[in-house]
């Protein structure tokens, strides 16, 4: 080893010191690290963020109180939350069976591996460490939707986005113990990377946002096809191994159930079995006539639900309208082609669109250069509205989110 290995450094106070000295120039500031820079600027939208999502808690703890029910059960324990936490106890089925809605194959690994694997070395229950994992996940979520609007438009849409984002009617979904907050963190960094010209990186998130939820094909669609594009243009290595590994993630898990149940549509037979199978959208336009036409008084969650989707089509159109880039417009229409395809269960179908942020963005943009009253207005509504469909959600609806 050379003797400059051992050379001391000058002090941090050198710089400063010598701007003390009568005639020196003074020292031009000292750049952030890229991650503390990054974090500074996206710092506006993550308090924005937790401001909403606080609010939304806030009244969700008054009325469970009033209603004598206890917040960290509705959070922590119910509904998909209680099948991650049996997964992570007790693992996966071995066999196919015949009752309904009964096979925990159809849950994806990656959220009850992490609550199983840092449960092990933290105190408290699964129950409170997945919530944990939930709630920091949002966060880095939220910072990945911050990061698109940011690169695409400027800081002040990436804020709106992220603002518009948590204040989604069923946005308290991102503080339970559910797969949405980290598979929204995955997807946003992913098309951040591939928005960015980080094609690998991209690829690698997307084959995790593959194991996390079956809308993971979403995520390695927008990559496949970006680095299939790519290649187009310029053969490279690099597109060429993107484009093969963004779907390991959802093919790895339905291969691995194939062979689990010993035939080949292992996966999709237990999909069955929960009563979901793509129709071509056939019980999406039933449930809608139904609700819109026939019922005399319907069910308010589900009237949410379907006004949910139906602005989710529209916003779909203006986000093609806007000329969004490929990555984001196969990752949306991907999404909703599953989601309003899809031949089951109705009522989970808003919080299914919950990490398709990029169609908030032609919303975002107009609120971007709207008054400020205006925008306000807009906001406060949004926030409010999220609250409270937030809550009666979780406390009168009597079914999952």
């Amino acid at each position: 080893m050379s003797s400059t290995a051992f050379r001391p450094t000058p002090r941090a106070t050198d710089a400063s010191d010598a701007d003390l000295r009568p005639g020196s120039p003074p020292s031009p500031p000292r750049a952030l690290p890229a991650p503390l820079h990054a974090l500074r600027r996206a710092a506006p939208a993550l308090l924005a963020y937790l401001a909403v999502r606080s609010t939304g808690l806030l009244l969700l703890t008054v009325w469970a109180h009033r209603q004598r029910h206890g917040v960290w059960p509705i959070l922590a324990t119910q509904w998909d939350a209680d099948w991650y936490l049996g997964i992570a106890d007790h693992g996966y089925a071995h066999g196919l069976g015949t009752a309904y809605s009964a096979n925990n194959l159809a849950f994806f690994p990656l959220y009850p591996v992490l609550v199983k694997a840092v449960a092990a070395v933290t105190p408290g229950t699964r129950a409170s460490t997945g919530l944990a994992i939930a709630v920091v996940a949002s966060l880095v979520a939220a910072w990945g939707v911050f990061a698109v609007g940011d690169r695409l438009h400027g800081r002040r849409v990436g804020v709106l986005l992220t603002l518009l984002w948590a204040a989604l009617p069923v946005g308290l979904v991102q503080w339970m113990g559910y797969t949405e907050s980290l598979f929204t963190a995955l997807a946003a960094w992913s098309l951040y990377a591939v928005l960015s010209g980080r094609l690998l990186t991209a690829a690698g998130l997307a084959a995790l946002a593959g194991l996390t939820r079956p809308t993971g094909i979403a995520v390695a669609a927008a990559i496949t096809v970006t680095a299939l594009l790519a290649l187009r243009r310029r053969f490279s290595l690099r597109s060429l191994a993107a484009a093969a590994i963004a779907p390991l993630g959802w093919c790895g898990y339905v291969g691995w159930v194939g062979l689990r149940l010993g035939r080949w549509d292992g996966y999709f037979a237990v999909q069955r079995l929960w009563r979901n199978e793509l129709d071509g959208g056939r019980e999406t336009l039933r449930w809608m006539r139904r609700l819109l036409m026939y019922e005399a008084t319907p069910e308010l969650f589900l009237v949410l639900v379907t006004l949910t989707l139906i602005a989710s089509v529209v916003l779909f159109g203006l986000s093609v309208w806007d000329r969004q880039p490929v990555p984001l417009l196969v990752f949306t229409a991907v999404l909703l082609a599953i989601v309003l395809g899809s031949g089951g269960v109705y009522f989970p179908r808003a919080r299914f669109l919950l990490p398709a942020f990029p169609l908030l963005l032609p919303l975002a943009l107009h609120l971007s250069r709207a008054s400020v009253r205006h925008r306000t207005l807009v906001l406060a509504a949004a926030v409010i509205g999220s609250a409270y469909c937030s809550a009666y959600m979780v406390l009168v609806w009597p079914s999952a989110p």
